[in-house]
């Protein structure tokens, strides 16, 4: 029914034996075909013959950003100023430039190319470099590959040049400056030399014209000048980009987004839409993943299931759980949950032709051994794994962000010693040395209250001596006669932190003569500077 693509180890793909390949994509018109494909969507009607151009105001006047391909024929370009353009061709069509628009559709564009390579880079503006390293024999090579992607961008209503080369910046100039598909691997510099100097990523206009005016029109020109004098003159920077250009030196793309470490997936000869389906594939497709995890001894912190439409729209559903786990039935469970709670419900259009699941964290996690006398840490071991599936299961129901517990943090002021964090960070492996909360010895009574008011509230206070426990308080309107006490602990205002604002502060453990037992501080010193410090009830002990 369908056929199956296992990503075992990338890590292992990208390993340095194998060459390094990339293809880059270029969409040289690509505001112009958004706006094409706007249109389409909205009026179901195509946008009319005229050249059209965008346009932005910049240095008190309107500018070319972007031209279509008639505008192109006619050589209008960016840079040029809306009057000049008009003066040529009267009847243009002028467009606002949208940059927000534009980039959320090359993102888009990104996450569409996840279904060839986990490596997608952003190449502003208008472009993409996709790391192919080991991926193109799953489409039948380079060729087939290159061949599929320009169909199915094309097929959408883009315009789109390619290039495959051995590094990120020799692809990026053959797409933009060339019309060179492929570089055979090893041969990059054969193919780049001819290229003008403007292909050289991120060089400056102000540069491009110096070193033409020096006669220095073409990278080769360049590439014999000693490295030294190319330094002096424009800095090291042109001299890095000149020599990834010439692929003498290799450069790793940074991903859009990180690399998974187990990705398994499904493609369809012909697209799905039932619903009943995909659940059966995506329990298959955990269980592939489950048997690469228990290989590594490692169980997911989430998964991410990427859903690919045949009209090249995206969705990706994650689920996290709160410790590692590779248990299928559960976390099926949870999308179940998840896909049952969407605001926005999953929508198969004309059909999914692929779907990929991805495990992004993943931690160590042993084989369970199973108890047969049912002894108290297997008993304890069962109920976590409980708790830790209602947290899972709420999270999932209710966001992450409104499930929370309180978390440790490291300080001395009570009044900030906990603070909440969404409870699916809070489980065992996420940090490797969180702030414990404070231990007590057995039999011990607590050192401070499990429940502490908003705010202190102040009492009136009489002490034997002035830096002692207070004999009597008033708290409340009543009176309250002090039997034991204990203290002080003193703690000081955290003055390496700025925003600490407290004052020095004596606590004491006291308990009056009815038994009731409270945690109140004296605030301040008596000195010079504190003459009359104030008494304050932090909290009450059980």
């Amino acid at each position: 029914m369908w056929s199956g693509i296992v990503t075992e180890d990338v890590s292992r793909i990208a390993s340095h034996e194998m060459p390094r390949r990339y293809l880059a994509l270029w969409f040289p018109f690509l505001p112009t075909d958004r706006l094409r494909r706007q249109r389409l969507a909205t009026n179901g009607a195509e946008l009319d013959d005229r050249p059209r151009v965008v346009v932005e105001k910049i240095s008190n006047a309107l500018r070319i950003t972007a031209v279509d391909q008639r505008a192109a024929k006619l050589a209008l370009a960016p840079g040029l100023t809306l009057a000049d353009a008009r003066a040529r061709i009267p009847n243009i069509a002028v467009e606002n430039a949208d940059a927000k628009s534009d980039a959320l559709l090359i993102t888009n564009l990104a996450d569409y190319c996840h279904r060839f390579t986990p490596s997608v880079a952003l190449d502003l503006p208008g472009g993409l470099i996709l790391d192919i390293t080991g991926c193109a024999h799953l489409f039948g090579g380079e060729t087939s590959l290159q061949k599929k992607v320009s169909a199915d961008f094309r097929r959408n209503g883009f315009s789109l040049r390619s290039s495959i080369a051995g590094t990120p910046h020799a692809a990026r100039a053959l797409a933009r400056f060339s019309t060179l598909e492929m570089a055979p691997p090893g041969k990059d510099e054969a193919f780049v030399r001819r290229l003008p100097v403007a292909a050289l990523a991120g060089l400056q206009r102000e540069a491009i014209v110096a070193l033409s005016r020096a006669g220095l029109k073409t990278i080769g020109d360049l590439s014999e000048r000693p490295q030294q004098v190319l330094a002096a003159r424009f800095g090291q920077g042109l001299v890095t980009v000149l020599m990834r250009t010439l692929g003498r030196e290799d450069a790793r793309i940074t991903p859009l987004r990180p690399v998974p470490s187990v990705v398994v997936e499904r493609h369809f000869p012909e697209p799905f839409t039932q619903m009943e389906v995909l659940e059966d594939v995506l329990t298959s497709l955990l269980e592939e993943a489950q048997v690469i995890m228990q290989s590594r001894d490692e169980g997911g912190r989430v998964f991410e299931a990427h859903f690919f439409r045949s009209d090249g729209a995206v969705r990706r559903i994650a689920v996290q759980t709160g410790r590692p786990s590779r248990d299928v039935m559960a976390i099926m469970r949870l999308y179940r949950e998840r896909l049952a709670a969407l605001a926005d419900p999953l929508d198969p259009g004309f059909g999914f032709d692929c779907i990929r699941l991805a495990v992004p964290v993943t931690e160590a996690l042993g084989a369970t051994q199973p108890h047969l006398d049912g002894n108290s840490l297997e008993r304890a071991a069962n109920e976590a794994q409980a708790v830790g599936n209602l947290v899972d299961q709420l999270t999932v129901r209710f966001g992450r962000d409104r499930v929370l517990r309180f978390k440790a943090r490291d300080t001395h002021d009570p009044d900030h010693d906990a603070h909440l964090v969404p409870a699916a960070d809070m489980q065992p492996g996420m940090q490797s040395h969180p702030p414990m909360w404070s231990s007590r010895e057995k039999g011990e009574p607590p050192r401070r209250p499990l429940q502490l008011f908003a705010r202190p509230q102040p009492i009136e206070a009489l002490a034997e001596v002035p830096d002692g426990p207070p004999l009597r308080f008033r708290w409340r309107r009543v009176l309250h006669e002090v039997a034991r006490s204990e203290g002080p602990e003193r703690i000081e205002p955290e003055w390496w932190r700025k925003s600490s604002d407290v004052q020095a502060r004596d606590y004491y453990r006291v308990e009056d003569t009815a038994g009731c037992r409270f945690w109140i501080f004296r605030q301040g010193h008596y000195g010079e500077r504190d003459k009359h410090p104030r008494w304050f009830v932090h909290g009450l002990f059980a």
